[in-house]
């Protein structure tokens, strides 16, 4: 077993800089890929998130990437997070439609959400993998994606921990209790036990959406919260919702439930909503935009921010556990 080494990119930080660490060395069970470390300035770190993002360039609705005033907006919500002051993206997977092709992510996402790839944490979604072992969204993200057998990593910003899963379970030996990737996720949670603590993944366990709830994730569900994990991010379903903490069983626990936010308004389309869910406190499904999330020490704050045009809003703040 070898030992964990963080490696900080410099020296000698002014007051009020925080850094997103590069881990470059850790013990086999829990070895995650990292990328370079990210000065900020700032005494709290922000981050923004979206999924379900770039159009395919063959869509009637493209419109050399302009796309129309209800669909293919990737440009629009792009411009969103390049007017804040981002320590990382986390586009929440299916960032490139239909089949993930090498050469629509050169057309579609990368003059779009690649704009900001230097600060990217990505998951894969579905469409990712409608190429064979999404091949191309991991050669064109490359160490940012992880390991592109598992898709699966973590990293810190700030005083938080990130935790990235792959919730395509049949690609990576499955997401159920045991799996590789479920015995990863405790052992990476053991050796990061930090007062706040994000994970996030494409396919919800809870949705008011077209998709609905997704059960085969819910091993992730019940590791986190024994953990004390505090927020939840998916995508796949194209709206978004706010639920209130809640348990693996989506019982309302305000103590220490996990707060989950579905922000599948990247840019793609939308969805209708379906079967509303016990504790949806917020809904939408006529805007895109991207959550943004400021990272303190000990809360976080969030704010959905709308593309150009829209007055649709959510924001608020809550204690980590």
């Amino acid at each position: 077993m070898r030992p964990v080494v963080v490696l900080l990119l410099a020296v000698g930080l002014a007051s009020g800089s925080y850094w997103v660490a590069n881990q470059v060395q850790q013990t086999q069970s829990t070895q995650s890929n990292r990328v370079p470390g990210t000065r900020v300035t700032g005494t709290a770190p922000a981050i923004a998130a979206a999924g379900d993002i770039a159009c395919d360039p063959n869509s009637p609705n493209f419109n050399q990437g302009r796309g129309t005033a209800t669909a293919c907006r990737m440009q629009a919500t792009a411009q969103l997070l390049l007017n804040e002051d981002l320590a990382a993206v986390l586009p929440l997977g299916d960032l490139q439609y239909e089949v993930g092709s090498a050469e629509a992510f050169q057309k579609s996402y990368a003059p779009s959400w690649g704009k900001l790839k230097s600060i990217t944490r990505p998951v894969a979604g579905n469409h990712e993998y409608d190429n064979p072992g999404a091949a191309s969204y991991y050669r064109y993200f490359g160490a940012a994606a992880g390991d592109p057998q598992r898709g699966y990593y973590s990293y810190d910003i700030g005083q938080w921990h990130l935790i990235a899963l792959n919730s395509n379970c049949s690609e990576v030996g499955g997401c159920g209790v045991g799996s590789p990737q479920e015995r990863w996720l405790k052992a990476d949670l053991a050796a990061h036990p930090r007062k706040c603590t994000l994970a996030y993944w494409h396919h919800p366990r809870f949705s008011s959406g077209h998709h609905g709830n997704d059960p085969n994730t819910q091993a992730f569900w019940q590791t986190l919260y024994a953990a004390g994990v505090d927020v939840v991010l998916a995508g796949h379903d194209h709206h978004y919702e706010r639920f209130a903490p809640q348990t693996p069983q989506g019982k309302l626990d305000p103590d220490r439930g996990i707060r989950q936010f579905v922000v599948g308004t990247g840019g793609k389309n939308h969805y209708e909503l379906d079967k509303i869910q016990p504790n949806s406190q917020v809904r939408n499904a006529d805007t895109y935009g991207v959550l943004k999330l400021t990272l303190h020490p000990t809360r976080y704050d969030w704010r959905f921010i709308s593309e150009a045009g829209k007055n649709f809003t959510d924001s608020g703040s809550n204690p980590c556990h």
